[in-house]
């Protein structure tokens, strides 16, 4: 009888520990992105520092799907994106903007998108010179 407890308790152990690993959140190990999640981090390209308050944008098929902005640590994740072509727009003032086209998510697939955004110089925000013509 006990023999039968003991291996019912290590049955129930193993279930337990097996629907925690299935969730990502084994005990002691960090939870990595789930299957059709698209991440990753966004960093100055001259420092390499973690850029906050970006603005994510996925377009699906050339229509806005979601948008999100990356967090203290340059950080941004989209949850469950449906498969298709994506485009991925990312802005943020006083950088040049950045497009990543033709980016295919998949079913069940995970996807990490890291990207590094150059600052604008003096000469990148001027005024056109002909929209200052007085009288032309």
């Amino acid at each position: 009888m006990l023999r039968k407890i003991v291996a019912l308790l290590m049955g129930l152990f193993s279930f337990v520990f097996l629907q925690a690993a299935d969730a990502g959140e084994e005990p002691g190990l960090p939870t990595i992105g789930k299957k059709d999640d698209v991440n990753g981090i966004v960093l100055n390209a001259e420092t390499k520092k973690p850029l906050e308050g970006v603005s994510v944008t996925a377009f699906l098929n050339t229509k806005k799907d979601k948008v999100v902005t990356t967090n203290d640590e340059g950080g941004f994740n989209f949850d469950d994106l449906r498969p298709g072509t994506y485009k991925f727009v990312f802005e943020k003032a006083g950088f040049k903007k950045i497009t990543k086209e033709k980016t295919f998510i998949k079913t069940d697939e995970a996807f990490q998108l890291n990207i590094e955004m150059i600052e604008l110089s003096d000469f990148d925000i001027l005024p056109s010179p002909i929209g200052l013509s007085g009288g032309f």
